[in-house]
């Protein structure tokens, strides 16, 4: 909890020295199209939590304006989450493990609805291909709220990852340069 509490403040804080700088207030123009890469980092949820405490990844967005105030999103990428050591102690041994990272290829729809200047809210849908289990597709839902401007965009979102017999998801941060096609 309290992992995700510094998450939301770093978010919120970058949101703010944003607003700070003389930016244009930034919708998503119609006809337009814009092309942006981003880094991420979260924290899992669910029952990925015994098995990672991070997920760091990167992902690529390509945008097109609807209207002045909505844009459709497709955004794929990579997530990495980072495994857990475990250890065991028998007969006065320990044992400790390492299991293999967990990956993670999204492909999501979604749309962006500018609610305020250069502030929108998030919505995507999508398939996540695991990367250790070829056979293993998560669907994905993922909410979120984020800041715009011409060049930046700072978003942080909960994605829910379910399929398999398994649920678990991320609360992530993700911060992403754009420029116009």
């Amino acid at each position: 909890m309290k992992k995700s509490s510094i998450l939301i403040t770093i978010a919120f804080t970058a949101t703010a020295l944003l607003f700070t700088s003389n930016v244009k207030a930034q919708t998503s123009p119609s006809n337009t199209w814009r092309f942006g890469i981003g880094v991420e980092g979260g924290i899992p949820t669910g029952s990925l939590r015994d098995f990672s405490n991070f997920e760091l990844g990167g992902t690529a967005r390509l945008q097109y304006g609807l209207s002045n105030k909505a844009a459709l999103t497709l955004t794929s990428g990579y997530y990495n989450f980072f495994a857990k050591s475990s250890s065991a102690t028998i007969d006065n041994i320990t044992y400790t493990a390492k299991p293999n990272d967990q990956g993670l290829v999204p492909v999501k729809l979604g749309i962006k609805a500018f609610i305020a200047p250069n502030i929108y809210l998030g919505a995507e849908a999508g398939v996540g291909f695991e990367t250790n289990y070829a056979e293993h597709k998560k669907l994905i839902l993922s909410p979120g709220i984020g800041y715009s401007s011409k060049a930046w965009d700072v978003g942080v979102r909960y994605e829910s990852l379910s399929g398999q017999g398994d649920n678990y998801g991320t609360v992530a941060l993700r911060l992403a340069y754009g420029f116009g096609l």
